[in-house]
């Protein structure tokens, strides 16, 4: 009996040395396969390196060597030379898309206001709509030159603001034109030989992007009660320029140009972007500055029986703390939604 559990002992020692060997063995294997890998692995990526290097040498000096005459606003500068200004080709503005707005039915809207306000773009808040002024930089363009070209090339649509701000008549190619460019009139010159005077042609009416002083927007204010949230959607925007008659002297009264119909706007404005002072890298975009309500404005007509403005029944400061009432009247309905 004593013999049988010897050999029984001895047998199972030789298997466990076995198995011992064989346990090292395929431990030696495995290491040497990691190693092979994690080295192959970092020969890979020295490679990828090396490559994306040389492709972002060759994008620019396949930008460099392009020699475009126009314009672009993704960070090149091509007045004269191709030469790229910056460390990166902007590319993420570009091809931005507007921020989706959230579902909504008519049976959600529990409550609802229009307001149209007014942003003055001489505001510290409102800079960004002012400049540039004239003309485009290399990497952003002004408000309202974003408008006109817009227009021009068709993607938005310009309606009489002279009619009502309903979006009810389109102005047409050549009533655009003649807002923007004027119109020639005849106008007698004097001169020192008899008849003392004769009639030339004289342009007139022409738009001077700086006579921009202001901005209406119309939107409505309703409460959302599938998502429990006081919401806004702008429904139109509308440059004011200062008046002039048919020999430039300014007029007391400001007028509106046209009205875009802002949901159509969206899209160029997500594609556009407006000065960061505190981030070159992170700028927003004309859609951003809008969602986020990034701008500084007051209120001057709500919706009423009479659809009259504030400056109708209200003179000097009151029509600021008639604005300002109106506007604590929406945000204290808001509050009373709930129970605390």
């Amino acid at each position: 009996m004593v013999f049988t559990l010897l050999f029984y002992k001895l047998k199972m020692m030789r298997k466990m040395k076995n198995l011992f060997k064989k346990s090292c063995l395929v431990i030696i294997i495995l290491g040497s396969v990691c190693s092979f890998s994690f080295s192959q692995n970092n020969v890979n990526q020295g490679s990828q390196n090396n490559q994306n290097g040389a492709d972002s040498t060759n994008n620019q000096a396949t930008i460099s060597q392009q020699g475009k005459n126009d314009t672009t606003l993704n960070g090149i500068n091509q007045s004269g030379s191709s030469v790229l200004d910056g460390v990166y080709v902007r590319e993420h503005y570009p091809a931005r898309k507007p921020i989706p707005y959230a579902f909504l039915r008519e049976a959600d809207v529990m409550w609802s206001k229009r307001v149209w306000r007014q942003i003055e773009i001489n505001e510290k808040i409102n800079l960004i709509f002012k400049y540039p002024r004239e003309g485009t930089t290399h990497d952003r363009t002004s408000f309202i030159q974003l408008l006109l070209n817009g227009v021009k090339e068709g993607t938005l649509t310009a309606y009489d603001a002279s009619v009502d701000d309903e979006f009810t008549k389109r102005l047409t190619k050549a009533e655009f034109e003649r807002k923007i460019s004027g119109h020639l009139d005849s106008v007698k010159v004097p001169i020192p030989d008899p008849p003392y005077e004769k009639d030339t042609m004289e342009l007139k009416g022409r738009l001077i992007l700086d006579d921009v002083i202001r901005y209406r927007i119309k939107e409505d204010w309703f409460f959302d009660k599938q998502r429990s949230v006081m919401d806004v959607r702008i429904i139109g925007i509308c440059p004011i320029t200062l008046s002039r008659d048919e020999q430039g002297n300014l007029l007391p009264e400001p007028s509106p140009l046209f009205w875009i119909y802002f949901p159509e706007a969206r899209r160029i404005l997500a594609n556009n972007e407006v000065f960061n002072t505190h981030n070159d890298a992170e700028r927003k975009t004309w859609d951003d500055i809008f969602f986020k309500r990034m701008f500084g404005s007051y209120i001057y007509k709500e919706s009423n029986v009479y659809d009259r403005r504030i400056a109708d029944y209200k003179l000097g400061m009151d029509q600021l703390i008639e604005a300002a009432k109106i506007h604590d009247d929406m945000v204290n309905f808001e509050h009373d939604m709930w129970e605390y």
